[in-house]
């Protein structure tokens, strides 16, 4: 009878140490905490962003071919209309990323009535490239909840022996589930089909059949409905973009000025581009001693 407690005994407690390894059910999101959230795959969670880093869709100049195509999708989306998921890609710093958060905020704005009046939200959902592995895991937990969500990752591209598009692949079109009703997907990327040139070619060159070589991750891009490309901008687009920054945060200075000055800075980075023109925003407002509110 005393082996037989102790051995009960011995069983509960190894019981209960398999319980304290085990890992805890994930708790369920609170979707209504924040407009946006990053997808946290360690703990199948997402942290709400309390305030996102963004601009205004009106300042975002020099892309009036992509703007509208975008807005327009996600406001299709947002009203539960069929809409595509999208690629935009093209050259760095020419406002990809900030482009998908000013029209989440834009949609977001314009329809709170729309959407509140069904009960929903349209939430956006940051996934880091390096965690498309674990997508299927996240749209499983964005698939129950009521509201719309755009899962941006940023950067997306495959490298070789990278496996993890596949996920992807069968999330956007080809899986048995497929994409939830309540999720599209929106990516950015510096190349048109997510893989760098010189990989394209080595593939061709050492593959038996050379158009299969790199057939299945070139598929990867063709599962985006909505291609938007975003090109180096000229010296005028430039110009515009560092105007309509200095007019909107009442930047003190010359026009002449602002442009020599403006010019200068671009001429030192090598480069002309959204992002170009924000950092000369930045460093002549600090010049100024004026505050860039948002």
């Amino acid at each position: 009878m005393n082996d037989e407690t102790a051995l009960i005994a011995r069983l509960e407690r190894l019981a209960a140490a398999l319980e304290r390894l085990a890992a805890p059910t994930p708790a369920e999101p609170d979707f209504d905490a924040a407009e946006a959230f990053i997808w946290q795959p360690d703990r199948d969670g997402f942290e709400p962003v309390g305030a996102v880093n963004r601009v205004s869709l009106q300042l975002l100049k020099g892309l009036e071919g992509v703007a509208p195509q975008l807005a327009d999708n996600t406001e299709r989306f947002a009203r539960r209309l069929p809409a595509n998921n999208a690629l935009l890609w093209g050259a760095r710093g020419m406002g990809k990323s900030s482009l998908v958060k000013a029209v989440h905020a834009d949609v977001r704005s314009r329809l709170r009535k729309e959407l509140s009046a069904q009960g929903s939200d349209l939430k956006l959902v940051e996934i880091h490239r390096e965690d498309i592995g674990s997508l299927p895991r996240c749209l499983a937990r964005l698939r129950k909840s009521g509201h719309r969500f755009i899962v941006f990752c940023d950067d997306l591209s495959v490298d070789k022996e990278d496996t993890s598009y596949k996920s992807l692949k069968a999330v956007l079109e080809g899986g048995i589930e497929g994409r939830p009703e309540n999720v599209i997907f929106y990516a950015t990327s510096n190349r048109r089909h997510l893989m760098p040139r010189e990989m394209v070619e080595n593939e061709r060159s050492t593959a038996i059949n050379p158009s299969e070589a790199v057939e299945e991750k070139v598929s990867l891009s063709d599962r985006f409905g909505l291609w938007l490309g975003f090109h180096n901008c000229s010296q005028d687009a430039y110009l515009d973009m560092v105007r309509g920054y200095a007019a909107h945060y009442r930047l003190k200075i010359k026009d002449e000025d602002l442009v020599r000055e403006a010019l200068e800075w671009s001429m030192v980075r090598g480069a002309r581009s959204g992002r170009v023109a924000w950092q000369f925003t930045q460093d002549l407002a600090g010049r100024l001693g004026k505050r860039l509110e948002p």
